[in-house]
Formats: structure tokens, sequence, C-alpha cells
């Protein structure tokens, strides 16, 4: 029998924020903008609401019911807007905390009670995907990610190109499947891969093996336990296969101050339903 649709959905809302508490004064935030971005939860950037009621009402829109935000021990401000100040109809909300900021791999081992043996999209608490791109993860039996067209990021994101430069991109096999993970690719190896180039966004259907890769990689350079590491460990070491979901359309992201103006301009209108 064919398993239901996927319906749970994990946000990583654990980060320390460090580039979002960088004074800016070039940034065009308000006082209630400046007031969160000193915190460091991008989440709670109010852009008319928060910024991860954007997030979450897309969740609901591409058919996701439970959520689990990843959150740090202290982030009181979160539970009780969650918990008690905003009415949620749509979707149900729960947290786990990930002890210290230890990685996104770390981040997503703490949420596998939440999963509990069942497949959970993975998710940014500092960007707003496509609704096509996480209905997309809710179908496909097994592993499977979304990347996302290089070219449609440059023209319809926030983010400048040079930065998505940066990031990790996917090389994938002409069986649709993910061969690997390829983080901080330099000019000569972007100008080598195929076109179109696909890149990751952090946007992943996992199934139970992603814990036990969480658990079994060390830390990378940096001295994070790395969500891109565990992933290559589960292709390499445990045999688990990754479908790619190609998505050919825009991803918001909040890093710093300077990209809450982007990310107002290009949310104004949208209605939020949670």
């Amino acid at each position: 029998m064919t398993p239901p649709p996927m319906e749970k959905a994990v946000i990583l809302a654990r980060g320390l924020g460090t580039r979002m508490r960088r004074d800016d004064e070039s940034a065009e935030l308000d006082d209630r903008q400046a007031a969160v971005a000193q915190t460091g939860v991008k989440a709670l950037i109010p852009i008319e609401r928060p910024f991860l009621d954007y997030v979450l009402s897309a969740l609901a829109d591409g058919g996701y019911r439970r959520v689990c935000l990843v959150v740090a021990p202290d982030h009181d401000r979160m539970r009780r807007y969650y918990g008690e100040q905003v009415e949620v109809e749509r979707l149900s909300i729960e947290f786990a905390v990930q002890v210290e900021a230890k990685g996104t791999a770390d981040a997503v081992a703490a949420a596998e009670s939440f999963a509990d043996g069942g497949p959970v999209l993975v998710i940014n608490s500092d960007n707003y995907y496509p609704v096509d791109a996480l209905r997309g993860l809710r179908e496909p039996a097994g592993s499977a990610t979304a990347l996302f067209e290089r070219e449609c990021l440059i023209a319809g994101s926030n983010i400048p190109e040079e930065r998505i430069s940066r990031f990790s991109v996917g090389l994938i096999g002409d069986d649709g499947f993910l061969q690997r993970i390829i983080e901080k690719p330099d000019e000569a190896t972007l100008a080598s891969m195929p076109r179109p180039v696909w890149v990751s966004m952090n946007c992943w259907r996992f199934g139970p093996s992603i814990f036990e890769a969480c658990r079994k990689i060390g830390p990378s350079p940096r001295g994070e336990w790395e969500l891109p590491d565990a992933v290559q460990y589960a292709l390499d070491e445990l045999g688990e296969p990754f479908r790619v979901v190609p998505v050919r359309g825009p991803v918001l992201d909040l890093t710093s101050r300077q990209d809450v103006a982007s990310v107002a301009e290009k949310l104004a209108g949208v209605e939020v339903r949670l």
C-alpha cells in the first residue's frame, strides 16, 4: 500500500544569527526590526509579521500539518509567540532543543523523536521556499532534495550573485538521483559542471537513515557537525539514494540586516494563514 504523503516538517531555528546581530548603518530597519535583529533570532524579524509566519504558511499551503522548531534553550520568545500569542489553525507546532550550536547535523539530530521513524522535511528558518518545492518533496518515497536552478535563483531571489556562487551545489546523475554535494565550489569547479547548475538551499526530505548519519560523522574543519557531511555519509556509507526534485524558482534569504528590505518588498501582499 502506498504510504500517505509526508506531513511533518522540521525547521532549523537554533542559529546564533551572528551576521544579523552585526551593526549596519546602511540597512533599512525600523525600530522593531532593529530590536529583533540585535537578538539574532532571524525567524522573528517583523516583516508586517514575523518572517517565520510566512515560512509556516507556505508549509501549510504545501500540505504539511505538523512542524517541529529546533530552537536554543533560551528561545522563550519564540515558544511564547507560537504557543500563546498567535492563532494557529492549519498547523500543530512542537519544539525540540539543540543544547549547543554545534552545527546543522546536530540540529537535525535533535528532532529524531519528532520524526518517530517516519519521513520529515527539513528546511532553514531564514529561507522562504516556493510552495511547489515544498509540495514536491511530500510525495517521493525515500529520501530526496529540492535543488534550485542557479540562474533562476539569481534572477528571482533577493540574494546577490556573488553569494549564490558560494552556496553548495548538487551533482545529479543521469538517473535523477543525487551523486554528491559540493560545498563552497570555486570558480573552476562551477565552470566545469554541466548546465544548468543546481544549488542546494537546504531543503530536504529525510528518512530515518539521516539520524544515523548525523551520529556517525565528525566535526568539519569549522568544528561543526554539518548536514552536507551527513548527507554524503548517508549516500556513500549507508547506500541511501536521494531523488532530486528540480525547482526553477526563487528562494528568499534573511541572513543579514541588508536582506530585510528586499525580503519585505518581495513578500508584500503575501497572505499568511497559519
